[in-house]
């Protein structure tokens, strides 16, 4: 893997942080947000966007994988107070949302 692969891997892998909805709902607003599936790695996912590689995100999007937010997602989150990772892979905003605890 190259340096600047590496370099940006780091970047993003800094920059990914928890946050609650109500946090993420001005993005929802925007069209930006963008769900990544619990199995998938949310850096790999912003890597693949931010260099373009589009074979790889069709095939997540065909998958179902990775997929704009859409209202009843916004709803069901807005109710549940969900959690999530979340990075930028400009201009999306990538989001993973973090299982709820059983014992909480």
């Amino acid at each position: 893997m190259s340096e600047a692969n590496e370099l940006l891997r780091a970047k993003l892998n800094a920059e990914t942080g928890q946050l609650a909805w109500n946090e993420l709902e001005r993005h929802f607003a925007r069209g930006v947000l963008v769900k990544v599936a619990g199995d998938l790695d949310l850096i790999e996912v912003a890597l693949a966007m931010s260099h373009d590689n589009k074979a790889a995100v069709e095939s997540w999007l065909a998958q179902g994988l990775v997929a704009r937010a859409s209202t009843d997602d916004a709803i069901a989150w807005h109710a549940q107070q969900s959690r999530f990772w979340a990075v930028v892979a400009a201009p999306w905003v990538l989001i993973q949302e973090i299982a709820a605890r059983l014992d909480a």
